[in-house]
This record gives C-alpha cells, sequence and structure tokens, in this order.
C-alpha cells in the first residue's frame, strides 16, 4: 500500500512556494501543471479537494475507483482509520454484487486467483440431534452454478480495491482518525483528523460516509433508525480442520449423498437452518473456514458456555451435518466476533455537499448476502452523482431521488425477503418453498437487469417503480402466508417433521425464461404446504369437537 500522504503533490508544492513568498498559489499551480486535480475548480472555490471519502473498505474505494474513471480530473482524498483491514466476516457474493466487480469494477482476473469461486446456496435441515447425516434434507443445485460469484476474504478484496482507487490518482491518508466534521453544504465541508501524530485538516465540497456500520453521518446528523421489528444477532468466527465435504471417506460412506451432485458442494455456500436461527459455512482462499450463526432474540437464544467461540461451535456440534463437518474442527484464537441488533438504516442518505454508501446507509440481514449488493448500488449511484456535480451539473433532482428511494428500497427489501422469516426458516418444506421463490424473484428482477445494460441498472435503485411495487407486494404475501403456515406447524407439532428423508437438487437459476421451471417449483411446494395446513386446521377442529363432547358428556353425569 502506498504510504499516506498528507496533502496532494500540488498542494504540497504549492503551500511551500506560497509559504516562502515566491508566487501565488493560482501561480504556482499552473506552474508546476499537476495534472491529477481540477486547478482551476480547486483554486477557485479554495478546496483541497473535489471529494474526501471516509473509510476506505469495499464502498469508499469502489466510490472512489469508479469516479475516478468517469472523472479523471478529479481531485480525491480517501481517509481510512486502520493501517490494514482486519480480516471480517467471510463473505458471499451473489450474482449482482459480482457483476458489479467484475463488469462494472473489472475484478474478473483478480478474484479468479486470489479468491473462491461459490456454487450457488446448499440448504440443511434436521429434525433431532442424533440423525444421521445422510437422513438429513438437502436443498440446493445439482450443477455449477451458471453466473460467476464468490466467497471472499474481505480484508484482501478490500485492500486489492483501495489499492487500484490509489493508482488511479486518489490520495490516501493512512491511518487517520476523524475528529470533526462540519458539513456546509456547497460552501465546502471541513474534516479535521489526527494523522502521523499530528491534526490535519481538509476542505472538500464533496465528502462521503463510507464508515460500514459507525454510520458516521447518520449517527451525527440523527438519521439513524434501528430496526426493532428485526432483532436479529450474529456470533462468527474462523475454524481449522473442517471436514471437505466432497472427500473419498465421504464417498465411501455416503454413496447415493456423492452421486446426486455434479458440482462441488465445497464451494457453496452451506446453511444449516432451525428454528429462528440459521448458520453460514463458508470456505475461504488458503483453507480455513468462516461459520457464524445469525438467529432471532424473540425466538432462539445462544446456549451459554465456557467463551463466544466454544459456544457457537457447541451449537455447531449440536446440529448432525454441523457435528459430521466441525467434529475435529478448531475455532481460531482471537479470531470470535459478534454484533448484536444488526439492521438498521439512516432515514437520509444525502444532502447538498454529502452522501452515504455501502454499510454507512443501512442493513438488513446476512441471509442470501444482499450487503455487498447495497454497497454496488450505492456506491455507482453516488459516483455518478459526483462525476456530473463536478462536471458542473445541477444534482439537486438526484439528491432528491437517492434521499426517497433509498428508504423504499430498505423497507421494501426487508418486508419482501425477510421479515418474520426466521419463524419458518427451520421447516425444510417452507423454507425450500421460500428459497426458490425469492431467488426466482431476485433473478427476474434484479440480476437479469444488470447483466442486460449494469452501467443503466446499477443506477437504479431495487423496487423502483410499478414493477418494483408489485414485486414487493407479491414477496410480501407469499411470505407472510408461510409465517402463517409455520404457526400453525409449531402449533400442532408438525414443525420439521418433514425435515428427513429427502434431497432436493435442482438445475439451477438463469436470468432468463427457463427460471418459470424454478417458480413453478416453488409454487408447487408452497401450495402443497397449504393442503397440508387444511389437513392440520381440520384436525385442530376434530380434536376441539371431541374434547367438548367429552366435556359435555362429563357434565351430564
Amino acid at each position: 500500500m502506498a504510504a499516506s500522504r498528507v496533502l496532494p503533490l500540488r498542494a504540497q508544492r504549492t503551500q511551500r512556494i506560497e509559504n516562502k513568498g515566491f508566487i501565488s498559489a493560482t501561480s504556482a499551480a499552473k506552474f508546476f501543471a499537476f495534472p491529477t486535480c481540477s486547478v482551476h475548480f480547486v483554486a477557485a472555490m479554495n478546496f483541497d479537494y473535489d471529494v474526501a471519502i471516509i473509510g476506505g473498505a469495499f464502498s469508499g474505494a469502489a466510490t472512489a475507483l469508479m469516479l475516478k474513471r468517469k472523472r479523471p480530473e478529479a481531485c480525491i482524498l480517501i481517509i481510512e482509520k486502520t493501517a490494514e483491514f482486519d480480516r471480517k466476516v467471510g463473505e458471499s457474493t451473489t450474482e449482482v454484487s459480482s457483476c458489479y466487480m467484475t463488469r462494472i469494477l473489472g475484478l474478473t482476473h483478480y478474484l479468479g486467483h486470489h479468491q473462491l469461486a461459490k456454487q450457488g446456496l446448499r440448504l440443511w435441515f434436521s429434525n433431532r440431534p442424533d440423525q444421521r447425516f445422510d437422513d438429513c434434507v438437502e436443498v440446493g443445485t445439482r450443477y455449477q452454478s451458471r453466473l460467476p460469484s464468490f466467497q471472499v476474504d474481505r480484508a484482501k478484496l478490500d485492500s486489492h480495491i483501495l489499492d487500484l482507487a490509489v493508482q488511479a490518482g486518489c490520495d490516501l491518508w493512512r491511518p487517520a482518525k476523524v475528529t470533526n466534521l462540519e458539513l456546509n453544504n456547497g460552501n465546502g465541508q471541513k474534516v479535521s483528523t489526527v494523522l502521523d501524530g499530528g491534526e490535519r485538516t481538509v476542505r472538500a465540497r464533496w465528502v462521503i460516509d463510507a464508515t460500514g456500520r459507525a454510520t458516521m453521518f447518520a449517527r451525527k446528523l440523527g438519521h439513524l433508525r434501528p430496526n426493532t421489528e428485526h432483532p436479529i444477532n450474529a456470533v462468527w468466527a474462523r475454524f481449522t480442520d473442517v471436514k471437505e465435504w466432497d472427500s473419498y471417506e465421504w464417498r465411501q460412506r455416503f454413496p447415493d449423498y456423492a452421486n446426486d451432485c455434479r458440482t462441488a458442494r465445497e464451494w457453496a455456500t452451506n446453511h444449516l437452518f432451525g428454528r429462528g436461527w440459521w448458520l453460514w459455512i463458508i470456505p475461504l482462499h488458503g483453507g480455513d473456514v468462516s461459520a457464524g450463526i445469525v438467529y432471532d432474540s424473540r425466538i432462539f437464544k445462544l446456549p451459554e458456555g465456557r467463551s463466544l467461540g466454544q459456544r457457537l461451535h457447541d451449537h455447531i456440534l449440536s446440529n448432525p451435518v454441523g457435528r459430521e463437518i466441525f467434529g475435529a474442527a478448531r475455532v481460531i484464537e482471537g479470531d470470535v466476533h459478534a454484533l448484536s441488533m444488526l439492521p438498521y438504516h439512516s432515514e437520509k442518505v444525502c444532502g447538498d455537499g454529502w452522501a452515504t454508501v455501502g454499510d454507512a446507509a443501512g442493513f438488513i440481514d446476512p441471509l442470501y448476502s444482499p450487503g455487498l449488493d447495497a454497497c454496488s448500488y450505492t456506491s455507482y449511484y453516488v459516483a455518478d452523482l459526483l462525476a456530473r456535480s463536478l462536471a458542473g451539473e445541477d444534482v439537486t433532482e438526484r439528491l432528491r431521488h437517492y434521499n426517497q428511494q433509498y428508504p423504499i428500497t430498505y423497507r421494501y427489501w426487508f418486508e419482501s425477503l425477510y421479515k418474520d422469516k426466521y419463524y419458518y426458516m427451520g421447516d425444510a418444506d417452507l423454507m425450500s418453498a421460500a428459497l426458490l421463490l425469492d431467488v426466482s424473484s431476485y433473478y427476474l428482477g434484479l440480476v437479469r437487469a444488470v447483466y442486460r445494460d449494469p452501467e443503466c441498472a446499477f443506477l437504479n435503485l431495487p423496487f423502483t417503480g410499478i414493477g418494483g411495487r408489485f414485486a414487493r407486494n407479491a414477496m410480501r404475501f407469499y411470505g407472510r402466508r408461510l409465517v402463517a403456515l409455520a404457526n400453525r406447524r409449531w402449533a400442532t407439532g408438525y414443525y420439521g417433521k418433514r425435515n428427513a428423508g429427502w434431497r432436493e437438487l435442482y438445475d439451477g437459476f438463469v436470468p432468463d425464461t427457463r427460471i418459470r421451471k424454478q417458480i413453478s417449483r416453488g409454487l408447487r411446494r408452497w401450495w402443497k404446504c397449504e393442503l397440508i395446513n387444511i389437513g392440520l386446521m381440520l384436525r385442530r377442529r376434530t380434536t376441539v369437537s371431541a374434547d367438548q363432547v367429552s366435556a359435555a358428556a362429563t357434565e351430564a353425569g
């Protein structure tokens, strides 16, 4: 990584010449004729930078890189608080975020050589701790994924994108802690930092919040809104000595399991499910495995234990699939993390002179890995907005649209995919129906659009327009029905009864008319659950009637 640069090179030389009284700042800038920044703009407006970005991880670095490509003469500063990125949670990309990274950012070569190719989602269900592994329910794809996606080590990915931004001409202050922020709309924003043991202050026309869950602007401006309707928490760690999903040993022990699948289960994002919780298992380049539980505190409590890592490991071992995979695994010391109340959003995401991107704008739930999708949409939209502003265009309407649409997108995304999902995710019938319908809707609404015209699609936040509202209402309807079915199953003791003895491996998802096959499969699974629900209702009524007759006979006697 390049060393920290306190001021742009032009500004450093200009400042030294001014201090010695030789020539003015404007004359010095013209004399040295530095190509990286807009000399006229910075000098005329008395700004040190056109744009200052607080946060150098994925969202901040991607925004800087895209802005530099759209506006090469822009003078951009990235302020990153850490000397190096720590190993964040092992993360899966989706087809949408992978499209952004490959087709927009141009990271295909890097991802192929330094990260792992992902082979879709794979879901596992069980209904008792002593269940045989090959009796557990498996739902997933039979063949390799049709579109690229990846299992990424975020520390490596973030560092690479930040390197690209610096190579493109962005300045980097690192490690630099922001101590004060003044937002003055079109008059320029002022950011004060501690860098190399001293105070440094910079003025910029635009300042971007890419601070992730720190949500600097939302907290400062009072726009942060926790999502109390979705009280989920997470605990995760990295493990070594995790068993291979496609080993020779397993082929000998479970030949049907091995022969049914044509792709490598090892490279999928494997999920274990129970009522109120799910657990991810993500392989990382180099051999470590990221595993973590996300749970709804209304329904599930993580069992007590000696340490947080041991509690997570014990819970994994209580599941028959987890026990097979993690029986000999060890938690990597010092690499255990936890977060409570994961979901939140900022009620306002931009103003004249400032904007938020990525997790600084909001976060919902890690199931289906939507985090980098949101980062992709917001970073590209804001980069385009700033490029237009620096070119002299009036961006008032674009600011208004971003402020108006982001909370709608957040709300629709939450209500469509995640609201009360934890009530039914432990039932294989219900969750497999949801998976097929959820992913098919995702392919129809988002994946197809970004692959058809990525530059255009990433300028439109999800769930916009009439089509977005229709998709939201349809998904919300079947989601609410699945919750109702789950509650009746739980009340009648039928919940998870079919979490044994079957495996559903389908061809996979594609962003064209062939997706109808998966939609039909998902609808049939849902409607079958509705028929079972009618039977449960009738059984309950029969039981109640029998009890009433018995009570009446007793009273008569």
